[in-house]
């Protein structure tokens, strides 16, 4: 079978792989061995005595034993690393083992696990460190326990590399002689780091969990370096390795996936190029591969993210746009020195800094140091029902006054995410140096891979981690900021309407109102048009929010910065939206994270990228994504390569944060809704993640096909 691989392109995707391996590719994108996993979904814990007597922790040791000793072991023809995360009920986010037909706990996700120590020490250094814990006799109880649940992991991870080891002795002693040193010692090779690399992160989610890899040619550049100056590797072997963690990277898609928000979400993020700890530029020819790889086979599944700045070599630049071009949105963009910025800004050493990566979608984070989650909400929500109340409230004598309200309003809701999140902890009453994290759910192979939780005694989810952090999002900003604008000029300025007579509007959906909605809607230039005056309202609000969760920050053992995202819930928070005053009826979807609101970007995506830009955003510390939809017409040939290398340097130079873009024409879009047969590895770029169109529900291919429509050129 000859494979062709999608693209949005005008040109072919290039071939440089075997036609062997990219059928294999083929294979396992059109659901082979994620129909594997769901016909093996877990393992049965029913046999163990006594088992709901146990400890959860217990518990859940038993488990991970059970995983590792049973799990099926699965070893492709092509494979140049070994090692499958086989259990379908994984893909749930669950701990793949049951008792008595129910599971034994969830699992952990939007973080990225650490693979330096193991790449650098091996495995048998945990092993250790845990030992020499554990001699220290003042550590009892639940932190005892959990450092023997560390030993447990250790122990589960040696029994499945001793069955992968036997299982490859034979038919492919490559594998065989690699894993024979890896993970358990040093890697001495570039392929032996790809094989430890790929073993560790594929236990870790054959167990449940959703890690991300990260900066993967800072991890393994430094190997593939060696070998090639030796002449041990050429760079065709090397890709081919590579590749092979790749192609098994997808092993979790169905042929017949149930349709939602998509199949390609699992966090297991890649982080490319940038300066390391001490400054230097890290790109090499592993951060090449990879591009090359994923232009290649279209692979969505691993979220790309590239770090740009002044001193990007033109050469990457140029390869970005190249890989762009072909659409899918598999290849994004950090500004790394607004990045640098926002978070030594906010207290990070720049050491620590300069070594960020992310939790698998965008949301920045110091990867295997830092247990993360955010808490997004729709500012829109808060405009209406908490400021307005229903829009009843008309009471406002000024827009300042409305303002204020608001940001009261935006107080109160993110004073409650505070809240929220010291319920975890225990001993209130006492001052905060004496808090305890409460007891949670047990975590313990994803807390081996993540610091400091040996040297703490203390899981992931119990404050064992470095850095806690706990990031409100604001949501639907672009959204609110609109309203905002549109009441401030059709009532306190133009005077076209009271406040009351607009709230009514708002009320009835704009009923019998056509003629005044379609004033609000067309006579203003709204967020997105590089229009100064609603730019800087939006500026002003990003400036706000932060300040707000700055005073809140500090007041117990988490760290409380702020991010901007919808993450696709505009479909969700249409329910709870009412009627807008810039002219959007009850039940629109509105803007995705810090995107103009759809059918309102008039001007195209260099003035949109100007709106974005025009706020600090370096006072979003975790994150504040600018998505962009560019038509394939727009980019063909060298200039559209141009063109994307243009936008690019445009964002870097304005100050932008994070920007996604996609390519792809509306026509083929409905073509795939027709026949989604004829278009299993159709790639879209959602909201930080991939997903192949065909496993979006309908409502969210709308959503994707009437933004795309838009066509932001």
């Amino acid at each position: 079978m000859k494979t062709t691989f999608m693209t949005a392109a005008d040109t072919a995707r290039p071939i440089r792989l075997n036609e062997n391996i990219r059928q294999w590719a083929w294979d396992s994108l059109h659901g082979k061995y994620g129909d594997e996993a769901m016909a093996n979904f877990s393992v049965s814990v029913d046999n163990v005595a006594g088992f709901e007597t146990l400890s959860e922790t217990k518990k859940y040791d038993i488990a991970i034993r059970r995983i590792a000793e049973e799990a099926p072991l699965r070893i492709c023809k092509e494979e140049l690393v070994s090692g499958a995360a086989t259990l379908g009920e994984a893909i749930h986010h669950v701990v793949p083992a049951d008792y008595k037909g129910k599971g034994i706990c969830s699992s952990v996700s939007h973080l990225t696990i650490a693979y330096e120590r193991v790449l650098k020490y091996g495995l048998k250094d945990y092993e250790e460190r845990i030992r020499k814990q554990l001699e220290n006799r003042e550590i009892q109880g639940r932190n005892r326990e959990f450092l023997e649940s560390l030993q447990n992991v250790v122990e589960s991870i040696k029994i499945w590399h001793s069955r992968y080891l036997e299982a490859v002795r034979k038919v492919k002693p490559e594998i065989y002689t690699n894993l024979m040193q890896v993970p358990l010692a040093p890697a001495r090779n570039f392929h032996e780091a790809v094989q430890a690399v790929w073993f560790i992160f594929s236990f870790v989610r054959l167990c449940g969990n959703w890690p991300g890899i990260g900066r993967i040619d800072a991890l393994l550049g430094d190997y593939l370096k060696k070998d090639l100056e030796s002449g041990a590797l050429t760079l065709d072997r090397a890709r081919e390795i590579l590749a092979s963690l790749f192609i098994k990277g997808c092993e979790w898609i169905q042929s017949d996936t149930p349709a939602g928000s998509g199949d390609a979400q699992h966090y297991q993020n890649i982080v490319l190029a940038g300066i390391d700890e001490d400054g230097k530029e890290i790109t090499n020819e592993v951060t090449y591969l990879v591009l090359d790889i994923v232009e290649e086979l279209g692979i969505s599944d691993f979220p790309i993210t590239v770090r740009l700045s002044s001193g990007t070599p033109e050469k990457l630049l140029r390869r970005v746009a190249e890989v762009m071009k072909h659409g899918g949105g598999v290849v994004a963009v950090y500004n790394e020195e607004v990045i640098l910025k926002a978070m030594t800004d906010y207290g990070y050493s720049l050491k620590e800094a300069r070594n960020f990566a992310n939790d698998g979608c965008w949301e920045v984070q110091v990867p295997g140091k830092t247990n993360f989650s955010y808490h997004p909400f729709d500012s829109l929500r808060i405009l209406h029902k908490e400021v307005l109340k229903d829009n009843t409230n008309s009471s406002f004598e000024s827009f300042e006054e409305l303002y204020q309200a608001y940001l009261l309003a935006l107080r109160e809701q993110t004073g409650r995410i505070l809240e929220y999140e010291q319920q975890k902890f225990d001993n209130r009453n006492a001052p905060v140096s004496e808090w305890r994290w409460k007891e949670s759910l047990p975590c313990s192979v994803v807390s081996l891979f993540e610091e400091d939780c040996i040297g703490r005694a203390a899981s992931y989810y119990e404050g064992g981690a470095i850095y806690n952090v706990r990031s409100p999002h604001i949501g639907g900003a672009p959204d609110t900021v609109n309203s905002l604008y549109a009441i401030k000029k059709m009532v306190f300025e133009d005077k076209i309407v009271t406040l009351e007579e607009l709230l009514a509007c708002l009320r009835s959906n704009w009923e019998n109102r056509e003629a005044l909605r379609l004033i609000a809607k067309n006579r203003y230039t709204y967020y997105g048009n590089d229009n100064d005056e609603v730019d800087e309202l939006m500026a002003r609000l990003v400036n706000d929010f932060a300040a707000i969760c700055k005073e809140l920050d500090g007041r117990c053992h988490i760290n409380f910065p702020a991010g901007a995202s919808t993450f696709g819930r505009q479909i969700e928070w249409r329910e709870g939206r009412s009627a807008t005053a810039f002219g959007a009826k009850k039940g629109e979807i509105l803007s995705s994270n810090s995107s103009a609101t759809p059918g309102t970007d008039n001007e195209g995506a260099t003035a949109l990228i100007k709106s974005y830009c025009k706020s600090d955003l370096s006072r979003m510390t975790t994150g504040c994504a600018l998505d962009l939809k560019i038509l394939p017409q727009v980019l063909r040939g060298e200039d559209g390569v141009e063109g994307l290398m243009g936008l690019m340097r445009g964002f870097l130079a304005l100050g932008g944060f994070f920007m996604q873009i996609d390519t792809m024409d509306a026509a083929t879009l409905l073509e795939a809704q027709k026949n989604p047969e004829k278009y299993k590895t159709l790639s879209v770029r959602i909201s930080g993640w991939n997903a192949r169109f065909v496993t979006l529900n309908e409502e969210w291919q709308n959503m994707i096909i009437e933004r795309t429509s838009q066509g932001a050129i």
